[in-house]
C-alpha cells in the first residue's frame, strides 16, 4: 500500500514527507493505522547517526493506533483492538526466555538495524528500500510491526496521548518503579526534567518516597517537577548540586536517576549518593572519567544502566494507564501536539526544551 510518512533521507538532515510503500503484514505481523506518535530524543539520536540506523529510513518508535489487520499466526489482538507500539525483542535468547526482554542479547540490531524480527524490509521508495525503525516506523500513516511491539489499550482513553507510554515514559517510570524498587521513606534524585526525568518523578511518588530531588537547568521545567511530586528542586547552573542534596538529605540520596546523558551531571548522580546507594542511568552517556575508588567502591555504591525502564510493555503499561485513569500518573501534562507535517518543528521545541514531549498525530481524513 502506499502512505505518506517522514523519511530521514540522509544524516541530521530534515524529516521529508514523502509518499512510501509498505508491504503487507507477513507472520506474526500486523499493520497498524497510526494515530499520533511520540517524538523521542532516540529518534534523533538516529537521524544524527549517534546510534548505527541505516539511512534513509522512517523512524518513529512511540506509535499508537489501531490495527487494521493481522497477518498468519497472531493471537494477542484483532482488528480493531487500539494498541500502542513498544520496542522489539527476539523472544528466544537467554535473557527474553528469563523475562529480561529489555537486554535481549539482539536489541540493538532489532531496533537500530533497519530490518525487521524476521530480517526482511517492509518500506520503500520508488523501489528502494528504507530502513524500519524499532520494528513499527511510527512517522507513517500506517505501520507494520511484530506482534511482540504491540500492547493492547483501553478504548476509552485518547490514543493520540498514549504513544509516548511505548518509551520515554515507560523507560522513566519503569526505571524507578522496575528496576530501583525504592522503599516507603527512602530518597531519590532525578538528573534532567524532560519527559523521562519527569516521568521518573511521577513513578518515584508512587512509591511512597519520602524525597524526590530535581535537577535541571530550566526553571519552568523545576516548577513543573514539583507540581508533579518533585520536593525539592536545583538548578544545576547556579547551586552545587552535590552539595545541596547531601545537605538535604542528610548524606545523599538511596537513588537517582540520571537522564541527561551529560558525563558530569553522570558523575554528579553518583557523589551525591548515600553510601550503598544506586544511580541508574538511561541517558546516551558517551566517555567519561570518574574515580572509582572515591565515587563507588569506598562507599559500596553502584553505577547501572536501564533499558526501557526494564519494563514488559504488555505488563506495564496498562498499569501505567489505570495510574493515569485514578489521577495518579498526570503524563498528559508533558505534552503538545504537532502535525505530521510539523515534524520538524517538532523535533525543533524538544531540542530548544519549549515542549516536554511532542506527539505526532496523522490526519487520516
Amino acid at each position: 500500500m502506499k502512505m505518506k510518512a517522514a523519511v530521514t533521507p540522509a544524516e541530521s538532515a530534515p524529516f521529508e514527507i514523502e509518499e512510501v510503500e509498505l508491504q503487507e503484514p507477513q507472520t506474526n505481523e500486523v499493520l497498524i493505522k497510526v494515530v499520533a506518535s511520540g517524538v523521542c530524543h532516540t529518534d534523533a539520536v538516529a537521524r544524527d547517526q549517534e546510534a548505527p540506523t541505516p539511512l534513509p529510513a522512517v523512524l518513529g518508535h512511540e506509535g499508537s493506533g489501531i490495527i487494521e489487520k493481522v497477518g498468519p499466526g497472531v493471537k494477542s489482538v484483532e482488528e480493531g483492538d487500539h494498541v500502542v507500539l513498544s520496542y522489539v525483542s527476539c523472544g528466544q535468547c537467554e535473557n527474553c526466555l528469563q523475562g529480561n526482554i529489555a537486554y535481549c542479547e539482539r536489541m540493538t540490531p532489532l531496533n537500530f538495524g533497519g530490518k525487521m524480527l524476521d530480517g526482511s524490509q517492509r518500506l520503500s521508495k520508488d523501489g528502494e528500500h528504507l530502513s524500519s525503525f524499532f520494528g513499527q516506523s511510527s512517522f507513517g500513516m500506517y505501520a507494520v510491526a511484530n506482534e511482540r511491539n504491540v500492547v493492547k489499550v483501553d478504548k476509552d482513553i485518547d490514543l493520540a496521548v498514549l504513544g509516548p507510554l511505548g518509551c520515554g515514559i515507560q523507560t522513566g517510570s519503569g526505571t524507578v518503579m522496575n528496576k530501583l524498587k525504592p522503599q516507603f521513606g527512602e530518597t531519590i534524585a532525578v538528573y534532567g526534567c524532560g519527559a523521562v526525568g519527569l516521568s521518573a518523578i511521577m513513578g518515584a511518588r508512587l512509591t511512597g518516597v519520602s524525597k524526590i530531588m530535581a535537577v535541571d537547568v530550566h526553571d519552568s521545567r523545576l516548577e513543573l517537577a514539583k507540581e508533579l511530586g518533585a520536593t525539592h528542586t536545583f538548578n544545576g547552573s547556579e547551586v552545587d548540586v552535590v552539595e545541596e542534596i547531601n545537605k538535604e538529605t542528610d548524606g545523599g540520596t538511596h537513588y537517582a536517576v540520571e537522564t541527561t546523558g551529560a558525563a558530569k551531571v553522570t558523575r554528579q548522580s553518583l557523589q551525591a549518593l548515600r553510601p550503598m546507594g544506586t544511580s541508574a542511568v538511561v541517558g546516551m552517556t558517551q566517555d567519561m572519567s570518574f574515580n572509582v575508588f572515591d565515587d563507588v567502591m569506598a562507599e559500596g555504591k553502584s553505577l547501572s544502566g536501564a533499558i526501557e525502564g526494564e519494563s514488559i510493555p504488555q505488563i506495564f503499561i496498562p498499569r501505567l494507564i489505570d495510574f493515569y485513569k485514578k489521577g495518579k500518573f498526570p503524563f498528559d501534562r508533558l505534552v503538545k501536539y504537532y502535525n505530521l507535517e510539523d515534524i520538524n518543528q517538532a523535533f525543533d521545541d524538544s531540542a530548544n526544551g519549549s515542549t516536554v514531549k511532542p506527539i505526532v498525530k496523522m490526519d487520516h481524513a
